[in-house]
């Protein structure tokens, strides 16, 4: 299995949401985050943003289901056909082991 966090722009979380639950990968847990990336905020008019406001998507999927819930994200969370700065980051990660704390119960 892997974690995928998902961060990306608030007005997209809707979309990539639906097309995910369609997808067959409804949960995922949806926190509020803010941050910068390589352009180190933004500036708008006089006023610059240090940090900017996004939402990190959470989920862990078995590997053979990685590649279809990465593909679903990015087509949905683009801002434009080629993507523009600022659309977000995806991250990866290898979980060892999944508990279910009702039960405590050990998930394969």
């Amino acid at each position: 299995m892997v974690m995928i966090r998902a961060i990306i722009r608030p007005e997209k979380v809707g979309v990539v949401l639906s097309e995910l639950s369609d997808a067959g990968f409804p949960a995922v847990t949806k926190v509020d985050v803010s941050g910068r990336g390589k352009q180190r905020g933004v500036k708008v008019g006089d006023v610059f943003y240090d940090e900017i406001p996004k939402e990190m998507l959470m989920m862990v999927v078995k590997d053979e289901d990685k590649d279809d819930v990465i593909k679903i994200i990015i087509k949905n969370a683009k801002t434009e056909q080629k993507g523009a700065f600022g659309d977000g980051k995806i991250f990866v990660s290898p979980v060892d082991e999944v508990y279910t704390i009702s039960s405590g119960l050990k998930q394969l």
